[in-house]
């Protein structure tokens, strides 16, 4: 009994494990993408382009 549960467990996991893979993989392909890369820059740290200004909005949630 105590095996099965180990199986499954352990099945659960491979199958987390498997889906960050595919995860992690896609991201590797995007970051080949220098637009993508700079749009990533500048969503996420804020970065811009000479001459232009970062206005955050916030969400629907109330958060920035």
């Amino acid at each position: 009994m105590d095996n099965k549960q180990q199986i499954a467990a352990l099945t659960t996991y491979y199958n987390e494990l498997l889906d960050e893979e595919e995860s992690l993989t896609s991201e590797v392909t995007k970051l080949h993408d220098s637009d993508y890369v700079a749009r990533y820059a500048r969503e996420k740290y804020m970065y811009s382009l000479p001459g232009e200004y970062i206005i955050k909005v916030p969400d629907e949630n109330g958060e920035s």
